[in-house]
């Protein structure tokens, strides 16, 4: 079946589901959207992966939150293994975040960067893009910063390493150095309610943008604020990046749509 819009970053696992998630996932096909369901450590990856295996149009990422590190700790042997299944199309949500500790220090700095790293080399070892997470604190670009220059000596060894920068809420000029790295960036339906974003938007190529729910969060403005989101808002989120860049809403939707199939290489 043809699927015309993609969800690069959801999370119908969860709880927030559990009771009409079947329901929800028959609607995505009705409506032909497709996504992939992402894991935050190894248990929600487990569950993506099942999910993805029992529905033609979900697939799976697999990966440790940076905020799920003081709970798990990171054994690249049980990943890898997950990582063999046949829907697993990435490896993530994994990076950095400086934002939601209650402390940030330079000891959570240096553990967050070394499970960066850790899902770097499975990444590069599997030839699987990765899915990062990246929030600096707040009035900073700090994790941004050391994301890149991360990224940077990967690249540097690993001329396979790609991926996309999930909910990106950077500056112009980290997108930038992010896109010249061969990284694509997502957007939220936080678009829909935001101007923040709008210059990035406007300035990246349109074959390097994606569209993004992070289900069940933020949810765009034609829903109530506070309500569980879903991967059919990415319908919203793609009608508004050709908004802002005002462009033509089916030439942007099949891009997008095609760049999703190119980095994560989709069975559709």
């Amino acid at each position: 079946m043809p699927y015309r819009y993609f969800d690069a970053h959801c999370h119908v696992q969860f709880d927030a589901y559990d009771r009409d998630r079947d329901a929800l996932i028959a609607r995505m096909k009705a409506e032909e959207v497709a996504g992939v369901v992402v894991g935050c450590d190894l248990e929600s990856s487990r569950k993506a992966v099942e999910l993805a295996e029992r529905h033609e149009h979900l697939v799976a990422s697999i990966g440790l939150h940076p905020n799920r590190a003081e709970h798990e700790q990171f054994d690249i042997s049980n990943y890898r293994v997950l990582a063999q299944r046949k829907k697993v199309v990435a490896i993530g949500e994994c990076g950095l975040d400086y934002y939601r500790p209650a402390e940030v220090n330079d000891e959570i700095k240096k553990n967050q960067k070394a499970i960066l790293k850790d899902q770097i080399a499975l990444a590069v070892e599997l030839d699987k893009p990765l899915i990062i997470h990246s929030r600096p604190s707040k009035g900073t670009m700090d994790a941004y910063k050391d994301l890149v220059q991360i990224l940077r000596e990967a690249k540097a060894k690993h001329a396979n390493l790609r991926g996309d920068i999930h909910f990106f809420v950077g500056t112009p000029e980290i997108a930038q150095e992010l896109l010249e790295l061969g990284f694509t960036i997502s957007f939220t339906a936080v678009i829909t309610f935001a101007r923040d974003y709008d210059e990035v938007i406007k300035m990246a190529p349109l074959n390097k943008i994606l569209s993004e729910t992070d289900s069940p969060y933020v949810p765009p403005t034609n829903r109530s604020r506070g309500s569980r989101n879903d991967p059919l808002a990415v319908m919203d989120v793609v009608s508004k990046i050709a908004e802002i860049r005002g462009e033509d809403p089916e030439t942007v939707r099949t891009a997008v749509f095609n760049n999703a199939r190119r980095l994560f290489t989709l069975p559709f």
